[in-house]
């Protein structure tokens, strides 16, 4: 959805949930904010330095999940699911109250938060939201790892391409268009590890909060979960609801076609550094229509005009 104005949530909203790598259980409260805030994480176990804006220069670490860091060293990780929710809940502003290092994973895709997102009253803001338009194509290659984004008219479209050796998920590819698309196969589709894998990552001290319940898990030619894949690409399509999150990282929303292959958090974090390095090949405008698109449907508390 393209708007005009920028947006924020009317009340507060409420979630709880294990960590995925931490396995420490977290409350989170969404509160509405002022124009212009961004998303901003406040660690309200702390008693000082304890914001964390959500931006591309905050990342820190990429490994397995999105973490963010402040310049006290105060940080908050797997981030990426609830700023997806939040990037096609089409809000612009919100304090993010939580007492923990760690997101909730919830069901491990963006659902759970988009469940309750749909339900909740949107506020539209009286200052203008900016939109990052792609100029010119810009591309990061490294070692087999690509992604590239080009010029697109109205909207962000996805073209993303997974290259595993596991029969199960394979070459799996899916192209998704952000304005145009039904999105509910992607916001529900959640994290995935091979079997073979696990423990390594818990040797390495992550996934203490792991279950069936909150990722997919691959063994083989078998898919371990009881109640199977939620959709046919449901691999690919968690790839796609990370790199929308991580896009809001941006601090826009961004208009271009993007062309991802064997991509995931770290990739896309050198991108975005990438990409405002190269201001020649951007353009920030402010939306003068406002386009709206079936991907979700929200309740807002103020009507603008409607140029379709």
């Amino acid at each position: 959805m393209h708007g005009i104005y920028q947006k924020t949530f009317v009340d507060n909203l409420k979630f709880e949930g294990i960590g995925l790598h931490s396995g420490k259980n977290s409350k989170l409260l969404i509160k509405p904010a002022k124009e212009d805030t961004g998303i901003v994480f406040e660690r309200i176990d702390l008693d000082k330095n304890n914001l964390v804006k959500a931006n591309y220069k905050n990342v820190t670490s990429a490994r397995l999940c999105t973490t963010l860091e402040n310049d006290f060293g105060v940080k908050i990780s797997t981030v990426e699911h609830l700023l997806a929710a939040l990037y096609l809940a089409d809000i612009d502003n919100a304090i993010i109250e939580i007492d923990s290092d760690e997101v909730p994973i919830m069901d491990g895709s963006a659902k759970d938060f988009l469940e309750e997102f749909k339900k909740a009253k949107i506020k539209i803001l009286p200052k203008k939201r900016k939109y990052l338009k792609i100029i010119d194509k810009i591309e990061l290659v490294d070692g087999e790892r690509k992604i590239s984004i080009e010029p697109s008219d109205k909207f962000l479209e996805v073209d993303f391409q997974l290259n595993y050796e596991n029969k199960i998920i394979g070459k799996q590819n899916n192209i998704i268009n952000f304005g145009t698309d039904d999105l509910s196969d992607v916001s529900s589709s959640r994290t995935f590890c091979l079997f073979k894998d696990i423990e390594k990552i818990k040797k390495a001290g992550l996934a203490k909060g792991g279950s069936l319940d909150n990722a997919v898990v691959v063994d083989d030619n078998i898919i371990m979960n009881s109640g199977g894949l939620r959709n046919d690409k449901e691999f690919v399509n968690h790839k796609i609801l990370d790199l929308a999150g991580d896009f809001l990282l941006s601090g826009h929303r961004i208009i271009g076609k993007v062309v991802c292959y064997q991509g995931g958090h770290e990739l896309t974090n050198k991108f975005l550094r990438k990409l405002f390095k190269n201001k020649t090949s951007v353009n920030v405008f402010e939306n003068k229509d406002v386009v709206f698109t079936k991907n979700l449907s929200l309740k807002q508390t103020s009507k603008i005009a409607v140029n379709a």
